[in-house]
């Protein structure tokens, strides 16, 4: 956290037009607490201090500066200092910042990068939004086989400055074509003489290029990885995938789905940068939705009208019932898209997955029966509320308590799997929808247990 006397320090150099001294005392900070001074600057004082920067130190600052400081400064920026900053970006920051922006606005930046870089640039804008190439550095160090271990050694001094990572090299043949992996701990471990050849073991996990970026998640959790290599389908080494890219992509697919399991379409942008309008966008479609299908509860009741004229007392417990229904759903629709999601199971063992829940299920229920019987039994005996056939309201509401929270873990359970092997986004089968869906569905089951248990004395 920085300290207030700095950060007044350096409003004050600035007021003053001491810009010498100010360039001076910059040069002290860590990168990191640099963003921190810039991003709770003024917009004007942003750039002023940005401008005063190294090109090197400015390049580390601006690639954890936030998208939308990025994005100001490089349209108040000289070109040739934008030039700089981009030419100096690691790749893959260089495009997500690209993604960021508008495509004629890119259009311009990407022809003020070196020719080297704007090739690795285009390269990687090239690939489908979500693939694995949008993710993928080309800074990693690349080996022969036939090499002595000195040699790598020698090699990692001379080239491994901008390498995204060291802890893994990557061995290729005269083409290209990626035939091992190996840790550093071995070059590291062995003799100066030892060829490549003799630590290679030809077990290797790659990633392609044009695979789904979730998919890259759950292959880097598999196997333990810091990174992982990137290849085409001819097999040639084209880049790697670092972990701290991995880790953003998790969080943002969690984030996204948390946001529809509440029951809302998921937001492009942080909560506070969303603006109103898009928020009510975002939320209001599935609300309308959800409303017209709670419609479907009033017309379920409405069916029912001459049972509840006849026993008034069961409408006493019709919000007890949908509750219980869509608290179970909620429950189970939850566990599977998070479980789905961690790769705990596959849509192959959705026969498991339904064996579970109607035990589980039905456990449930018979606790919730047995509470919902015992709570009226225990109500008779102080306050006679339930009349004469008190014992039949009572199994009537333990029985369709059995039958509805099944019914509801059921749904929840079986409704993300139906939707993932239709290809579509499991977590759209929202809590508030599942919940919806069984409060419908939980009436009718509910009003038919009453007919079949009070017909003759209730109704």
């Amino acid at each position: 956290m920085m300290q207030p006397q700095t950060v007044e320090t350096i409003t004050s150099l600035i007021q003053e037009g001491e810009f010498f001294k100010l360039k001076q005392l910059l040069r002290d900070f860590q990168p990191a607490e640099l963003v921190e001074i810039i991003e709770n600057e003024e917009e004007r004082e942003q750039l002023i201090i940005f401008r005063l920067l190294p090109l090197r130190l400015a390049t580390e600052v601006f690639e954890f500066l936030d998208l939308e400081v990025q994005r100001h400064f490089l349209e108040n920026l000289a070109q040739d200092k934008v030039a700089d900053i981009l030419n100096e970006m690691s790749p893959d920051d260089r495009t997500a910042l690209l993604e960021f922006l508008p495509a004629n606005f890119v259009a311009e930046l990407v022809q003020s990068l070196s020719e080297d870089e704007r090739k690795v640039t285009l390269q990687l804008l090239g690939y489908p939004e979500y693939s694995v190439g949008r993710l993928m550095t080309p800074d990693y160090i690349a080996v022969r086989e036939h090499w002595t271990v000195q040699q790598v050694l020698d090699y990692i001094r001379k080239h491994g400055g901008q390498s995204e990572t060291l802890s893994v090299l990557y061995v290729t043949d005269n083409h290209g074509v990626l035939i091992d992996d190996i840790r550093i701990r071995e070059f590291l471990l062995a003799q100066p003489e030892t060829p490549v050849s003799a630590l290679m073991d030809r077990r290797y996990v790659q990633l392609m290029a044009h695979q789904d970026q979730e998919e890259a998640i759950d292959i880097f959790r598999r196997n333990d990885r810091v990174a992982l290599p990137v290849v085409s389908a001819q097999g040639i080494l084209l880049g790697i995938v670092t972990l701290d890219d991995i880790l953003t992509i998790r969080e943002e697919e969690d984030t996204e789905d948390i946001q529809k399991l509440g029951g809302s379409e998921a937001l492009d942008e942080p909560y506070l940068d969303t603006p109103l309008l898009r928020m009510v966008q975002k939320r209001a479609g599935w609300l309308v939705v959800l409303f017209l299908g709670e419609l479907l509860t009033a017309s379920a009741m409405q069916f029912f009208e001459g049972e509840l004229q006849k026993a008034i007392i069961l409408v006493q417990f019709v919000p007890l019932i949908i509750s219980s229904g869509g608290n179970s759903g909620s429950q189970a629709t939850s566990l599977i898209i998070r479980g789905m999601s961690l790769g705990e199971f596959n849509l192959s063992d959705w026969w498991l997955v339904l064996r579970r829940e109607i035990i589980s299920g039905l456990a449930l229920g018979v606790i919730l029966g047995v509470v919902g019987f015992t709570r009226i039994a225990v109500w008779q005996q102080f306050s006679h509320v339930y009349g004469e056939h008190w014992a039949l309201v009572a199994l009537t509401v333990g029985v369709a308590l059995v039958g509805i929270v099944l019914w509801g873990s059921l749904a929840g359970s079986m409704l993300p799997l139906i939707l993932k092997r239709l290809g579509l986004d499991p977590a759209t089968s929202s809590a508030p929808f599942v919940a919806t869906l069984v409060d419908v569905t939980g009436l009718i089951i509910y009003f038919t247990v009453a007919l079949v248990l009070l017909k003759g004395t209730l109704l």
